[in-house]
Protein backbone atom coordinates (compact mmCIF):
# COMPACT_ATOMS: atom_id res chain seq x y z
CA UNK A 1 0.00 0.00 0.00
CA UNK A 2 0.69 3.74 0.30
CA UNK A 3 3.16 4.73 2.39
CA UNK A 4 4.86 8.21 3.36
CA UNK A 5 7.41 8.51 6.12
CA UNK A 6 8.62 11.60 7.49
CA UNK A 7 12.15 11.99 9.27
CA UNK A 8 14.80 14.73 10.19
CA UNK A 9 12.58 16.78 13.08
CA UNK A 10 13.91 17.44 16.25
CA UNK A 11 15.06 20.46 18.54
CA UNK A 12 16.05 23.75 17.49
CA UNK A 13 16.95 27.42 19.04
CA UNK A 14 15.13 29.92 17.86
CA UNK A 15 17.05 31.36 14.08
CA UNK A 16 18.05 27.78 13.74
CA UNK A 17 18.17 25.57 10.73
CA UNK A 18 16.21 21.96 9.81
CA UNK A 19 15.62 19.88 6.96
CA UNK A 20 12.82 17.43 7.14
CA UNK A 21 12.10 14.58 4.32
CA UNK A 22 9.03 12.26 3.56
CA UNK A 23 9.90 9.42 1.69
CA UNK A 24 6.57 8.02 -0.50
CA UNK A 25 6.54 4.37 -1.36
CA UNK A 26 3.70 2.44 -2.72
CA UNK A 27 2.97 4.58 -5.29
CA UNK A 28 3.49 7.95 -7.52
CA UNK A 29 0.57 10.56 -7.02
CA UNK A 30 -1.17 11.21 -10.19
CA UNK A 31 -0.26 14.85 -10.72
CA UNK A 32 2.67 14.84 -8.82
CA UNK A 33 1.70 16.83 -5.90
CA UNK A 34 3.40 17.24 -2.13
CA UNK A 35 2.11 19.02 0.55
CA UNK A 36 3.94 19.93 3.99
CA UNK A 37 1.14 20.34 6.77
CA UNK A 38 1.62 21.20 10.23
CA UNK A 39 -0.18 21.09 13.05
CA UNK A 40 0.28 22.77 16.47
CA UNK A 41 -1.08 21.65 19.66
CA UNK A 42 -4.95 22.40 20.05
CA UNK A 43 -5.17 23.41 16.29
CA UNK A 44 -6.15 21.81 12.88
CA UNK A 45 -3.26 21.14 10.35
CA UNK A 46 -2.47 24.01 8.54
CA UNK A 47 -1.06 24.29 4.95
CA UNK A 48 2.95 25.27 4.88
CA UNK A 49 3.66 24.40 1.77
CA UNK A 50 2.93 22.70 -2.11
CA UNK A 51 5.10 21.82 -4.91
CA UNK A 52 3.98 20.36 -8.10
CA UNK A 53 5.12 18.19 -10.89
CA UNK A 54 5.99 20.90 -12.70
CA UNK A 55 8.05 22.13 -9.84
CA UNK A 56 5.77 25.08 -8.93
CA UNK A 57 5.54 25.86 -5.55
CA UNK A 58 3.33 27.26 -2.35
CA UNK A 59 3.95 28.63 0.77
CA UNK A 60 1.77 30.19 3.08
CA UNK A 61 2.70 33.95 4.27
CA UNK A 62 3.94 33.11 7.98
CA UNK A 63 7.05 30.73 6.16
CA UNK A 64 7.44 32.81 2.75
CA UNK A 65 10.87 33.36 2.45
CA UNK A 66 12.14 31.01 5.11
CA UNK A 67 11.15 27.77 4.07
CA UNK A 68 11.74 26.10 1.17
CA UNK A 69 10.05 23.04 -0.47
CA UNK A 70 11.53 20.46 -2.90
CA UNK A 71 11.01 17.41 -4.42
CA UNK A 72 13.70 14.93 -5.98
CA UNK A 73 13.41 13.66 -10.00
CA UNK A 74 11.78 10.18 -9.13
CA UNK A 75 8.76 11.90 -6.78
CA UNK A 76 9.45 9.82 -3.81
CA UNK A 77 11.17 12.08 -1.28
CA UNK A 78 10.02 15.38 -1.05
CA UNK A 79 11.88 17.78 1.56
CA UNK A 80 11.33 20.69 3.39
CA UNK A 81 14.42 22.97 4.40
CA UNK A 82 13.45 25.50 7.32
CA UNK A 83 15.31 28.35 8.08
CA UNK A 84 15.58 31.43 10.42
CA UNK A 85 13.01 28.95 12.33
CA UNK A 86 10.52 30.84 15.44
CA UNK A 87 9.06 29.56 18.52
CA UNK A 88 5.76 29.77 16.48
CA UNK A 89 6.86 27.11 14.13
CA UNK A 90 6.99 24.63 16.52
CA UNK A 91 4.51 21.68 15.68
CA UNK A 92 3.89 18.12 14.35
CA UNK A 93 4.87 18.15 10.27
CA UNK A 94 2.98 15.79 8.01
CA UNK A 95 3.61 15.15 4.37
CA UNK A 96 0.70 14.70 2.79
CA UNK A 97 -0.10 13.50 -1.27
CA UNK A 98 -3.56 13.55 -2.91
CA UNK A 99 -5.14 10.32 -2.95
CA UNK A 100 -6.45 11.13 -6.81
CA UNK A 101 -5.80 13.43 -9.97
CA UNK A 102 -7.33 17.09 -9.33
CA UNK A 103 -7.71 17.47 -5.68
CA UNK A 104 -5.80 20.29 -4.15
CA UNK A 105 -4.27 21.14 -1.06
CA UNK A 106 -6.71 23.07 1.38
CA UNK A 107 -5.38 25.71 3.85
CA UNK A 108 -6.58 23.63 6.39
CA UNK A 109 -7.27 19.98 7.33
CA UNK A 110 -8.68 17.97 9.95
CA UNK A 111 -5.28 15.78 10.62
CA UNK A 112 -4.63 12.30 8.90
CA UNK A 113 -8.30 11.80 7.56
CA UNK A 114 -8.10 9.99 4.56
CA UNK A 115 -10.55 11.07 2.40
CA UNK A 116 -8.43 13.67 0.48
CA UNK A 117 -4.80 12.86 1.23
CA UNK A 118 -2.12 10.09 2.22
CA UNK A 119 -0.89 11.07 5.41
CA UNK A 120 2.84 10.24 7.09
CA UNK A 121 2.76 9.55 10.78
CA UNK A 122 4.38 13.35 11.01
CA UNK A 123 7.55 14.28 12.98
CA UNK A 124 7.76 16.86 15.79
CA UNK A 125 9.58 20.44 15.19
CA UNK A 126 10.48 22.22 18.26
CA UNK A 127 11.58 25.71 18.26
CA UNK A 128 12.69 26.85 21.89
CA UNK A 129 15.78 28.40 23.60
Amino acid sequence: GVQLEESGGGSVQPGGSLKISCTISGFTSGDGNVAWYRQAPGNMCHLVASIGIDGTTYYADPVKGRFTISQNNAKNTASLQMNSLETEDTAVYYCAVPVRWGLIFRYSEECRSPSRYYWGQGTQVTVSS
